[in-house]
């Protein structure tokens, strides 16, 4: 499977034998050894030899109840934070940091299949979307209403998710190495350019602003849109990625670390759909 570049992608295991195994699955008449090796192994049923394979539906499902639980986990939050205000910093610093570390252990420690991590992550990256769409939507903007700006981010993050798709089902842009290598470069790119803007406000440069990348300027349009064109891309590897797990034979539990990559994505597109939509609305 080529790499992705969303390290939850990366980090799930990869099929034993390549896809010269195509449409067989972990094969029942495979010997012990065989099961011990292959890093599937754990999911197979013992009582009837194979392993049910993972299907289109299964992602699906998984990837639904985890955008379920975070949106549920988001609208208290939210509403939560409109009725005390003191909340929000708790809750975004709670939801992004606690969120980042169950990322963090579930690709260094290969539990992206775990539905606990996977809903937990979820529950975490509600909480803080709760908080901080509020921030953005009435704290930055002053000419147009909070619902608004929330509901266009949603469609827009939902359009580009749906866009991207039909990018990739028809063939328009193919999942090269080369292209991989690309999307990766440009995301530590943005990483780069992300911790010395926060390094550079803590600092006091230029008033607190640093590079000026989360201002509202014209600079901070500029990489906000930048952003969104590599989220928007790196669907296309997740895709890729979730298709050769998928075609490989993976058990079906590996939907649940599929539904994490796909929602990390999510989360950081619809976060800068909201960035830019409050810098084009502020006065």
């Amino acid at each position: 499977m080529r790499e992705t570049s969303n390290p939850v992608f990366r980090s799930l295991p990869k099929q034993r034998g390549g896809y010269a195994q195509f449409g067989g699955g972990v094969a029942g008449a495979a010997t012990q050894s065989v099961h011990q090796a292959d890093p599937y192994a754990p999911y197979v049923d013992q009582r009837a030899g194979v392993s049910r394979p993972l299907t289109i539906d299964d992602v699906v499902t998984k990837t639904g109840i985890t955008l379920a639980v975070l949106s549920a986990v988001a609208v208290v939050s939210y509403f939560m934070v409109e009725a005390n205000q003191a909340l929000a910093g708790m809750f975004s610093m709670v939801g992004a940091f606690g969120g980042l570390a169950v990322v963090m252990i579930a690709t260094f420690a290969r539990k992206q299949d775990s539905p606990a991590l996977v809903l937990t992550y979820a529950a975490l990256e509600g909480l803080f979307l709760g908080a901080i769409s509020f921030v953005l939507a009435n704290f930055t903007v002053s000419n147009t209403s909070a619902g608004a700006m929330i509901g266009q981010a949603i469609m827009g993050t939902l359009g580009v998710f749906i866009g991207m798709l039909v990018v990739y089902k028809t063939g328009a842009i193919r999942v090269t190495p080369k292209f991989t290598r690309m999307m990766v470069a440009g995301m530590f790119g943005v990483l780069a350019l992300m911790l010395g803007n926060l390094v550079l406000g803590m600092f006091g440069v230029n008033h607190g602003a640093g590079l000026g990348l989360r201002s509202g300027g014209t600079l901070a349009i500029i990489f906000s849109l930048v952003c969104i064109g590599l989220a928007a891309f790196s669907f296309l590897i997740d895709f890729d990625a979730a298709d050769q797990m998928i075609r490989a034979g993976a058990p079906e539990k590996a939907a649940w670390g599929i539904a994490l990559g796909l929602t990390v994505t999510l989360v950081w597109l619809y976060i800068e759909i909201l960035r830019l939509l409050s810098y084009l609305q502020n006065d």
